[in-house]
């Protein structure tokens, strides 16, 4: 598998969603963009942990591989930012517009900049290992989030369950504090009337 096509791949991917994403309303928006954070994610993931490391030795590449770093962080506290609301408002739509051009810009930059110097500075078996090497940790990546996503759905299940079960318990528990205080009450209403019996 070739890198570079892996990348572009990812690329055309997040265009779409962006397309989709203007065109959608309400909830649907919201799941568009929660999309997108998937695959954004888990593209930085795989450039910054493969991909970046290989060009920042190379001259021609390690300026902009640097860049390339600080333009993902600008990425990454958009999408923290974005992931904090429950519906799009028009600040939020604001913020989604300047997320996109940060990744139109970026991908730009990366397509016509980086890759032509990284095609230089590696060696064919290079970018094709790099390509297999991104393409296996993106699958493991995916496993991961849908086991994650289902243990998620286990545990909200398991913690109902448990709700429903403690339900009955609770009662009890609740009947011996009241007892207690209506003990104590009771107790204090007896030394009271010792007290009144004694004046008589």
């Amino acid at each position: 598998m070739d890198a570079f096509n892996l990348l572009k791949a990812d690329h055309r991917k997040v265009e779409d969603l962006f397309s989709q994403l203007e065109s959608a309303s309400g909830h649907a928006k919201m799941r568009v963009f929660e999309q997108i954070k998937t695959e954004l994610e888990l593209h930085t993931h795989i450039e910054e942990t493969i991909f970046y490391p290989a060009l920042e030795e190379p001259k021609q590449t390690h300026e902009l591989t640097l860049e390339a770093y600080e333009e993902h962080d600008v990425v990454k506290k958009l999408l923290q930012e974005l992931s904090r609301a429950k519906s799009p408002t028009e600040e939020w739509e604001a913020q989604a517009k300047v997320l996109q051009e940060n990744v139109e810009h970026h991908v730009e930059e990366e397509e016509n900049e980086l890759f032509k110097k990284a095609k230089s500075a590696l060696s064919q078996d290079e970018i094709e290992t790099l390509g297999e090497q991104m393409e296996s940790e993106k699958e493991r990546q995916q496993g991961r989030s849908g086991s994650k996503a289902a243990s998620k759905s286990a545990k909200k299940s398991a913690s109902k369950s448990q709700s429903a079960s403690r339900a009955p318990k609770r009662t009890p528990a609740r009947k011996k504090s009241a007892s207690k205080s209506s003990s104590k009450s009771s107790g204090s209403k007896g030394s009271r009337s010792k007290k009144s019996a004694k004046k008589r």
